[in-house]
């Protein structure tokens, strides 16, 4: 069994989750977030996408409720030493199987706290689970308490994500050497991933997002795949990845030569970073970060391309998608601490003249302002 985190932090994170239990008179936690299963006990699947839920009482046992397929996967991956498995049969409905782990935990009538903001937690799942526990315990929404624990990086967990940077700033690296024009997406997504993938990172969890063209404008992957035009513009959002940790980045790149507009779009772009990084620091709310995004943008004559959030939290994530809480938006009360990392991306959208913009860094906030974790160039590349 190989564990990503030394046995003392695994011990610590549980002692954090307990402590928080109790502040919050919860007799019981069911995790349906594979994050913070991941986080707690080193637990690597995609299996959430099923009914799993990994049970944690305030006596500090833990339990892992799976199908078959995890059970090697949990004993391999994580430090579970009680795996229970749920049998797929027509009609099965997993939560009996809970309920009997719950009762074993002697739970009826206590406080139990669910993670509902769950990519496994269905709306079915969820229907079930509610009606099983109906008149059986009292359930509480406890989605973000341990993600409220996860936002702070430790140092071992820093050196994944410094890890991640570099891969990201690789991933770079061969961006701008197969980029021009002719060439095609598919093959700079390619070596990109290559890049990750060759220097012992992982799979992100959320496709790179890649567009030329007028697909430059999107902020999402889609399947299309076009060759560079001798005179275009290409947008990629990616992350580098290392033990689940991710590291973001944000470019458009002009081929064969850049619009006028899209050199002043750039001076903003870098300008309205700027001004967040010296936001960016402990003591401050997330919201500020935001607002200064916002008022450089909208100053600059940007109001109509830009967008209503300009960054979030990273970490370990798993599909489908890399952004962590918190998010930086307007009026966010979050106070940034030390060990926050966060994606901040400037992205500007200019519909009427179908052109993009966008620049993307990762930095790790320190005990008296940031550090931002790629090592490239701010710079227009023109290729």
């Amino acid at each position: 069994m190989a564990l990503h985190f030394s046995k003392e932090e695994f011990s610590q994170r549980k002692t954090k989750v307990l402590k928080s239990m109790t502040e919050k008179n919860i007799d019981a936690l069911l995790m349906f977030r594979q994050e913070s299963m991941y986080w707690l006990t080193g637990y690597d699947t995609f299996g959430y996408v099923f009914f799993q839920t990994l049970i944690l009482d305030k006596n500090g046992n833990v339990i892992l409720l799976t199908r078959a397929p995890d059970l090697r996967q949990a004993q391999n991956t994580s430090n579970i030493e009680d795996i229970r498995i749920w049998v797929d049969k027509d009609g099965s409905n997993p939560t009996d199987d809970l309920k009997i782990i719950l009762d074993e935990l002697s739970l009826k009538g206590k406080n139990v706290g669910i993670e509902y903001e769950a990519y496994g937690m269905t709306g079915r799942n969820a229907l079930r689970l509610n009606k099983s526990l109906e008149n059986y315990c009292n359930v509480e929404d406890q989605s973000e308490l341990i993600t409220k624990l996860r936002v702070i990086k430790s140092q071992e967990e820093i050196i994944y994500v410094k890890k991640a940077a570099e891969l990201a700033d690789n991933a770079l690296d061969q961006a701008w050497k197969h980029t021009k024009a002719g060439a095609s997406e598919a093959k700079i997504l390619a070596e990109m991933q290559k890049a990750v993938l060759e220097g012992g990172g992982d799979y992100p969890a959320n496709e790179y997002i890649i567009g030329s063209g007028h697909n430059a404008l999107l902020c999402r992957y889609q399947a299309e795949k076009r060759n560079l035009s001798n005179q275009d513009q290409l947008s990629i959002e990616w992350a580098g990845t290392y033990k689940h940790y991710h590291s973001a980045m944000f470019r458009t790149i002009p081929i064969g030569k850049a619009d006028p507009k899209h050199i002043k779009m750039h001076e903003a772009c870098v300008q309205a970073l700027t001004n967040c990084e010296n936001k960016l620091k402990p003591g401050n709310k997330v919201g500020k970060v935001f607002d200064i995004h916002a008022k450089t943008f909208d100053d600059l004559g940007y109001n109509k391309s830009r967008m209503n959030a300009c960054g979030y939290s990273l970490g370990s994530t798993f599909s489908p998608n890399w952004m962590d809480w918190p998010m930086l938006y307007t009026g966010n009360p979050y106070v940034i601490q030390p060990g926050n990392v966060f994606f901040i991306h400037m992205i500007l959208m200019d519909s009427d003249n179908e052109l993009a913009m966008n620049l993307g860094e990762t930095y790790l906030v320190t005990e008296n302002g940031n550090e931002r974790l790629g090592k490239q160039k701010l710079d227009l590349v023109i290729l």
